[in-house]
């Protein structure tokens, strides 16, 4: 057997002479010995695609295609009070509108002074049982954050005792202070079409 242009990217020499062997010998030995070999040789050949995609783009989610940017047909541009959606500003506008309708409604504050007044009381510190039960409900096949970091991740680095009181004494001091980073209020969104939609220029097909 030999590699052509139809042949997948992780076969290789080795394998087709291993395939000839068994079709030579039609040995049950020689046939293990072929499965064991593409085996080996796709698990080799994927781990080095994902170390290389890791590496470049800084994460294994850029290989799921509904990550990336989605390039809606010109046929099908979004259409917003008549008008299609044909730069970022107009689309941000129309998805902004859509999705914050009450930014604009008037509130009455004077509801506050209903609610009973109770005294003040000082924020107990976090302990590594509760930071630990709370991290272990996390799923870990969930997306991850701006810095690529799993929750899989996460509760690895907890298992060390002194990475764990570090990041509880980060935790304790951002609500004893009341601060909270701009990093933590940074998010990716990545806006998902709904299913069975026949067509996709109104917003609230997203």
């Amino acid at each position: 057997m030999r590699i052509s242009k139809h042949s997948k990217q992780w076969w290789i020499d080795k394998c087709s002479r291993s395939l000839n062997n068994y079709r030579t010998s039609r040995s049950l030995d020689n046939w293990k010995n072929f499965k064991k070999i593409v085996k080996n040789t796709k698990r080799s050949f994927f781990d080095t695609k994902i170390q290389e995609v890791a590496s470049k783009s800084h994460g294994p989610w850029k290989l799921m295609n509904w990550i990336s940017r989605c390039k809606l047909p010109a046929i099908k541009a979004i259409k917003y009070n008549g008008r299609p959606c044909l730069s970022l500003e107009s689309l941000w506008e129309a998805l902004h509108n859509i999705f914050n309708t009450t930014l604009s409604c008037q509130v009455d504050s004077n509801i506050l002074s209903e609610i009973e007044h109770k005294s003040t009381f000082c924020w107990s510190s976090f302990s590594k049982k509760e930071f630990k039960q709370a991290i272990s409900k996390c799923n870990d096949s969930s997306l991850p954050g701006l810095n690529k970091l799993t929750w899989h991740h996460l509760k690895s680095i907890i298992k060390q005792d002194n990475c764990l009181v570090n990041i509880i004494n980060i935790t304790d001091s951002c609500i004893n202070l009341g601060h909270w980073t701009n990093y933590f209020k940074c998010l990716s969104t990545v806006i998902i079409l709904k299913p069975n939609k026949t067509m996709y220029d109104q917003s609230k097909a997203f």
